[in-house]
Formats: structure tokens, C-alpha cells, sequence
């Protein structure tokens, strides 16, 4: 049989892609939980549950203004530094929850510098992935964070992530709340066919914030079909067993036409 030539080279492009992107194949049902903006619900109810799972995952931290202060609200460093210790990742989420689209690149360097200076005083491995504090981005953002030497970006869009056709600082994800569990069960069969499951969350409970609160049981139901379901549930650090960043970020131009916010 003979290929079509423009069929044939899609084919090809796609081959080398594939093999100078992926260190090994994404295997299906792999899934990726992040956790934004430090309330003080993800040390006493996510940690722990995430724990009793056995789960990996992301904690993207900032001192959320004006109300960070509030110990009832927002987590303390020293409870950031128990959830690095426990063996989740700890990530830069901006030092003030900053739009980073309307940032200068020294604005941007000290909000990112901030939170990887009180990490180093802590002795928290220093931040190496950033999410976008709400999904606000433009390429100049891309340009700052490839200065910085981060690895990968997260952003919204409810949608699975596709190594081969997403930028690294580009990365698609769902966003949880009280109210779209059958979109999120439905997210999450999307993981297969070499692509990848994201999932933002806020608070479990978020006090401050209800519009994003995902309530404690509705979270631990997630837990619960996740792992009976035979998931691979990992942080956006475990994504470089799978991913050659860099490579990636050579390869692929980052597509804003696509869908990257909520």
C-alpha cells in the first residue's frame, strides 16, 4: 500500500516526536492531582488522605493576600515544609497569587524568587514547576519562566493533557468544586491513549473561596474510585519520568488558540 506523501510525513514527524519527547511510554489511567494557593484545609484534610492512598501530588503555594495571615485560612510555612517531608512536591504558585501576564520579567523573578528563597530556608527542594495563578498567561510568561529554568507549567482549559501536541509551560487541566463531579469521573476515563489527567484543586473545604471548595467527602470519593479503579496517581514532578521537558519545549510551539483556561 502507498501512503499519500503529506500522510506519510505526519506519520514520521509523529514517529521522531514520540521518540525524542517520551523517555517511555505514558502508560493509561495516569493521573496527575495539583493543589493551589496553600489553604490551610490541604495540610489537614488533602495531605492526610492523599497519604492513606498512597498517592503522589503537587502542591502549587503562595501567600495568598490579603489574608494570608490567618492561620484558620491559609497554611504556615512550617505546615508547607511537613507536606515536602511527607514526600509531595512542593511548587511555585507566585509569592502574592500574582497574574503573571501583567508582570514585568523582574516583577515575575521576585514573585518566583520569593516563594524559592522561603523554600531554600526551609530546606524544601527548590521549586521546578509553576501554575499560573487564575490561568493568567501570555508567551512572554513561557519566555520568563524558560529564563528561570522551570520544567513545567500548568494551566485550566478541562481537557487532557497531550505530551506530543502541548507545551510544557501550556499544560491543560480540570478544575474541581462542589458541584461537577460527573464531569471530573468523566475527566478522568480520558487517560489513556497518551494522554495525561490533570486536576486543580483548591480547598477541601476552601473556606475563603467557595466558588472552588471541593468538599472533604466528594475529594475522598475521587480517592477512593481512583484507586479502586487501578489509577497511577502521581505530581507534576513525576511527570519527568515519562517526559523530556526540554526536548519538548524545542519541539512543540505553544498553541493560545487552544483552550488553556476555565
Amino acid at each position: 500500500m502507498k501512503f499519500p506523501v503529506l500522510l506519510l510525513c505526519l506519520i514520521l514527524h509523529s514517529s521522531i516526536s514520540s521518540a525524542q519527547i517520551l523517555k517511555k511510554p505514558i502508560p493509561d489511567k495516569l493521573i496527575v492531582l495539583t493543589f493551589d494557593d496553600a489553604p490551610a484545609s490541604q495540610y489537614a484534610v488533602s495531605a492526610p488522605l492523599l497519604d492513606k492512598f498512597g498517592f503522589g501530588a503537587t502542591f502549587f503555594v503562595c501567600e495568598f493576600q490579603p489574608n494570608y495571615a490567618d492561620s484558620s485560612l491559609y497554611m504556615n510555612w512550617r505546615q508547607i515544609q511537613a507536606l515536602d517531608k511527607m514526600g509531595f512536591e512542593v511548587a511555585n504558585h507566585t509569592y502574592t497569587h500574582a497574574n503573571v501576564s501583567k508582570l514585568t520579567q523582574a516583577e515575575f523573578n521576585e514573585q518566583l524568587d520569593y516563594i524559592e528563597e522561603k523554600c531554600d530556608s526551609l530546606g524544601i527542594a527548590k521549586p521546578h514547576n509553576f501554575a499560573y495563578p487564575g490561568y493568567g498567561l501570555n508567551a512572554q510568561a513561557l519566555d520568563f519562566l524558560e529564563e528561570k529554568e522551570y520544567v513545567f507549567a500548568r494551566a485550566g482549559g478541562s481537557r487532557a493533557y497531550d505530551p506530543l501536541r502541548d507545551h510544557p509551560y501550556l499544560i491543560p487541566s480540570w478544575a474541581t468544586d462542589g458541584t461537577n463531579k460527573a464531569e471530573i469521573i468523566a475527566a478522568f476515563e480520558q487517560a489513556k491513549n497518551g494522554k495525561i489527567v490533570i486536576l486543580t484543586i483548591h480547598g477541601v473545604p476552601d473556606l475563603e473561596h467557595p466558588w472552588v471548595n471541593t468538599p472533604p467527602e466528594l475529594f475522598e470519593e475521587y480517592l477512593t474510585y481512583l484507586a479502586s479503579n487501578g489509577f497511577k496517581v502521581i505530581s507534576m514532578r513525576g511527570l519527568e519520568d515519562y517526559i523530556d521537558a526540554k526536548e519538548a519545549r524545542k519541539l512543540i510551539t505553544p498553541d493560545f488558540d487552544n483552550k488553556l483556561s476555565n
